[in-house]
């Protein structure tokens, strides 16, 4: 299995970092744009931490976030 690589973040703050962003996912917003917005934003800032495709991530957090808001609204 390969070792995720976090590079140029100090020990330790990469588990916080992923925490955080998956934290804002909880705070889904009230329109489809700040669902998408705080989505993008979680998205992005998970695969920076783990070493991903920033674009990529942003647009799945997008993605899955207006996704899951809209069809459970009474969760967010």
């Amino acid at each position: 299995m390969q070792r995720l690589r976090t590079h140029l973040l100090p020990r330790g703050l990469a588990p916080a970092l992923g925490v955080l962003a998956l934290g804002a996912l909880v705070a889904c917003g009230d329109t489809v744009p700040e669902q998408a917005l705080i989505g993008g934003g979680a998205g992005a800032l998970t695969t920076a931490v783990v070493g991903g495709s920033v674009i990529t991530g942003a647009a799945v957090g997008a993605a899955g976030n207006v996704v899951f808001c809209q069809a459970y609204p009474n969760r967010c």
